[in-house]
């Protein structure tokens, strides 16, 4: 009974924020918006895939931080992942397509981090055990920012309602794709590999 809600509840949140996106595009006409070299999100016309080329007009992302989902001691920082291409990954363990999709970012993850490659949760509005109970049951091996409140994740400008949402940053963090939406290994990994092929 409690799946089924799940879903229903991802996808009225998600009916809900594309209405939103839609009439925020209407008005503006761009990709982004771009304040020197910072990224603002904005989607055209309500598209859940957004590419950002070429790398010279990407935004720089923000210096998102937040607590370890794991480890209460300890912070984890996009700086931690300097020189790296990042795929950020905003999930919850209520959401139904986050359960959907998490074996294929973990494939994926397995699959580039000897590219220089980091993946990186973002674990939205989530009781801490649950979230943990998510991580271990589905053999989540990089690690995640555990954000309630949603701080972490306003920093990235992306809908803060949409769940699964998953950005990939460049080496330089500047925001090279936005999936608005769960997402697959065969369409996740030929995007990280080439932007990992990227020169600086």
């Amino acid at each position: 009974m409690l799946a089924p809600l799940g879903w229903r509840l991802c996808w009225l949140i998600v009916l809900a924020v594309a209405t939103l996106v839609v009439m925020t595009a209407c008005s503006t006409g761009d990709d982004a918006v771009r304040q020197g070299d910072t990224f603002e999100f904005v989607s055209p016309g309500g598209k859940t895939v957004i590419f950002y080329d070429p790398p010279a007009e990407r935004g720089t992302v923000s210096n998102i931080s937040g607590p370890d989902l794991l480890d209460d001691s300890k912070t984890i920082s996009l700086d931690d992942f300097a020189g790296q291409v990042v795929v950020i990954n905003v999930w919850g363990s209520w959401c139904g397509p986050c359960r959907g999709e998490a074996e294929a970012l973990e494939e994926v993850y397995a699959n580039t981090k000897d590219s220089g490659v980091a993946f990186l949760g973002i674990d939205f509005r989530d009781r801490q055990d649950s979230a943990r109970d998510f991580v271990e049951d589905r053999q989540v091996t990089y690690p995640s920012i555990f954000d309630y409140p949603g701080r972490t994740l306003a920093k990235l400008t992306t809908p803060t309602s949409v769940v699964p949402t998953t950005l990939v940053l460049d080496r330089d963090h500047r925001a090279a794709a936005v999936f608005l939406k769960a997402i697959t290994a065969e369409e996740l990994q030929p995007v990280v590999e080439r932007i990992a092929a990227e020169k600086s």
